[in-house]
């Protein structure tokens, strides 16, 4: 699995699995119970992953979405 977005918010994070899976690409979010528990401080970010196979459309999709940059994009692959 590769990460391929980080963030406390989950209004986006329910946005970018819409975005996965209206594309076909299955994702997991990751930390959702730890950063559930740690309250509203957000030392705990929710990870959203794909598997290797889709990194590299996932990442494209982020990209095109305005969501990652170019330079992002690569950094993860």
């Amino acid at each position: 699995m590769i990460e391929i977005y980080r963030t406390n918010d989950i209004v986006k994070l329910s946005w970018l699995q819409a975005l996965m899976a209206d594309a076909g690409i299955d994702c997991l979010v990751l930390d959702q119970h730890a950063s559930i528990m740690d309250g509203s401080i957000g030392a705990v970010q929710r990870r959203l992953v794909v598997s290797e196979d889709d990194a590299i459309r996932a990442t494209r999709l982020l990209t095109d979405a305005g969501e990652l940059s170019a330079e992002e994009a690569r950094s993860l692959l």
